[in-house]
C-alpha cells in the first residue's frame, strides 16, 4: 500500500519482508555470506592479529612522517620504506588521509608531484611555499627540498 502525503511516497513494507526473506534463503542455498566456524574458542586466528598488526603499521608510518623537518618534503613510497613497509605507499595515504595532527603537505607523488586534486592541492602548494619549498613548475624541486631519511633500525631504539 503506498499512500502520498505532500509529495512523499510512503510505502508499507508487508510484501518487502517476505522478498528480503527470500533473498536471505537464496543466498544461503548459494553459499554466499558463509564463514567458516572454528573447532575451538581458544585458538587464536589470524584475523584476530589484524588489527594489532595494522596499527604497528599505522604507528610507524605516523613516526616516520612526523620525522620530516620544516622545508623539507618526501614521498609516499619513501615514507614506506623508512616506517619498514616497502611498497606500501597506499598505505601511507590511507594513514595521511584518516590521521590528524600530521604534516600531510611533506608527503608528495613520485618525482614531487601534488597527488591530491582541486582546492586540496592548492593548499597543500600554499603551505609548503610558506614553509619554503621551492617548485619547479607543478613539481617540487626534489633535488633541493626531499628530505633524505635514513631507517631507524632496531639497534638505535634501544
Amino acid at each position: 500500500m503506498v499512500a502520498g502525503v505532500s509529495g512523499i511516497a510512503v510505502a508499507d513494507s508487508g510484501g518487502m519482508d517476505c522478498a528480503v526473506k527470500k533473498g536471505i534463503k537464496a543466498s544461503r542455498k548459494r553459499g554466499g555470506n558463509r564463514r567458516p566456524q572454528e573447532s575451538s574458542p581458544d585458538k587464536s586466528s589470524p584475523d584476530q592479529s589484524f588489527p594489532e598488526k595494522s596499527s604497528k603499521m599505522r604507528i610507524r608510518i605516523e613516526a616516520a612522517i612526523r620525522r620530516i623537518p620544516l622545508g623539507k618534503v618526501s614521498t609516499y613510497g619513501a615514507i614506506a620504506r623508512v616506517a619498514g613497509l616497502p611498497g606500501a605507499a597506499r598505505q601511507v595515504a590511507k594513514v595521511l588521509h584518516r590521521g590528524f595532527g600530521l604534516p600531510w603537505q611533506r608527503v608528495l607523488g613520485a618525482g614531487g608531484e601534488i597527488k591530491l586534486r582541486g582546492d586540496s592541492a592548492m593548499e597543500q602548494r600554499l603551505r609548503l611555499q610558506a614553509e619554503g619549498v621551492r617548485f619547479r613548475g607543478r613539481r617540487v624541486d626534489m633535488k633541493q627540498c626531499e628530505w633524505q631519511c635514513v631507517r631507524v633500525s632496531a639497534a638505535k631504539k634501544r
